[in-house]
């Protein structure tokens, strides 16, 4: 039976994991659990599947647990250091790093240097410190195992074969709700309007990251850390349907494609059950019929500016990812609070990025730095934007 930690067990991604370990209980034991102050949901959990060790935001999300599992007998704790000590926790094998943003960062590394395998759902990790964190898994022995999608699907394509025959590989883009607009009607998009994603249910900063094709550039960067592979040999691919789910070219012209259903179940229980695989008989057969005609194009660069900004980020190297990632989430933050328009995001991401002078990445103090100074110049843009907009 293999036990698993998972760090941010009331998102998404956390709650699919659970589900699987629900339906295989004979495969899955879950040790610990960390999340934030998502108290009702995680109290759920907690009855459910009965871990050691909890973690939550804060001392008030450990009083409301308590309060909401009298009966728990395991240990709860709460801030960063709880997380860290979920991420650690004696007896897990296997560390779901679903936390969003760059505070999985350190959880994730520590759970490196403690000699677990890694289920790598956060591509924040790898995106911030792709050279520190493959370097310490390399000294760890430990694996790195993509839960994206897309990720996961070159996984499984490349799987048998010998990386110095992949000519490239293809990551595929739904092009989220904004695919058949206009540029000139991006001006006016709400809130609301992004946050509805076509084929994909996720959380609001993943889904504006897909709105604005952030997500894809970003996934770009960690294919780059996961894969070994540099920015020419990395493409993307709008694939509206999200069947396939992307793809790898080898050599010889052979491309592998791993295709399915958009559901977040198959790449986690793929990940979970390795080398195995588990018969997820509750979900619908990919009807290939019924799916009709299949969709690919190259993205509109014009439009989705923030792909190009992450291959920029991506082949300046050492600190830029960094900064990137650090702006973005404090961007996209900014227009789920109404504080700027869909377009400024594109727009100041790259006004950070040319103010920006990048050093190399080989210690946690430089990326950390180089984060709170992109989170920083943000907010002084997010401010410049406001006062023009009242103008």
């Amino acid at each position: 039976m293999k036990q698993l930690a998972i760090l941010g067990s009331t998102g998404s991604i956390g709650v699919t994991t659970l589900d699987i370990v629900a339906r295989f209980p004979e495969r899955f034991a879950v040790v610990a659990l960390a999340a934030g102050k998502n108290v009702e949901r995680l109290a759920e959990q907690v009855r459910r599947f009965r871990p050691a060790l909890v973690a939550v935001g804060d001392e008030a999300s450990v009083a409301a647990l308590r309060r909401l599992v009298p009966g728990f007998r395991g240990e709860v704790v709460s801030g960063r250091t709880g997380i860290e000590r979920v991420a650690t926790a004696p007896g897990a094998e296997l560390v779901v790093s679903a936390l969003v943003g760059a505070l999985g960062l350190l959880p994730t590394l520590r759970a490196i240097e403690a000699g677990k395998d890694v289920a790598l759902a956060n591509k924040e990790v790898l995106v911030v410190a792709g050279e520190l964190v493959t370097r310490a898994a390399a000294a760890a022995g430990v694996n790195l195992f993509p839960l994206d999608s897309e990720h996961n699907a070159i996984f499984q394509a490349l799987r048998g074969h010998r990386r110095d025959e992949v000519r490239r590989i293809i990551l595929t883009a739904s092009g989220g709700p904004f695919l058949r607009r206009p540029l000139s009607e991006l001006r006016s998009v709400t809130r609301d309007e992004a946050l509805q994603h076509p084929t994909w249910k996720m959380g609001n900063k993943i889904t504006i990251d897909s709105a604005t094709l952030m997500n894809k550039g970003l996934e770009v960067i960690e294919a780059h850390w996961l894969f070994g592979l540099p920015a020419d040999q990395i493409a993307v691919v709008i694939h509206p349907q999200s069947i396939v789910h992307s793809m790898v070219e080898y050599i010889d012209g052979s491309v592998l494609a791993q295709m399915g259903i958009p559901d977040m179940s198959i790449p986690i229980s793929y990940v979970l059950a390795y080398p195995g695989r588990l018969p997820l008989d509750h979900l619908s057969p990919l009807d290939l019929a019924q799916a009709g005609t299949l969709e690919f194009a190259e993205p509109d660069l014009s439009k989705f500016r923030c792909l190009s900004l992450a291959y920029r980020a991506l082949h300046a190297g050492g600190t830029t990812p960094a900064v990137l990632n650090a702006a973005n989430e404090v961007v996209v933050a900014a227009f789920l609070d109404g504080a700027v328009r869909f377009l400024d995001i594109p727009g100041i991401l790259s006004d950070v990025l040319d103010a920006h002078v990048p050093s190399g990445a080989q210690d946690l103090d430089t990326l950390l730095a180089a984060d709170a100074w992109a989170r920083g110049a943000a907010h002084k843009h997010i401010e410049g934007a406001a006062d023009l907009a009242a103008v």
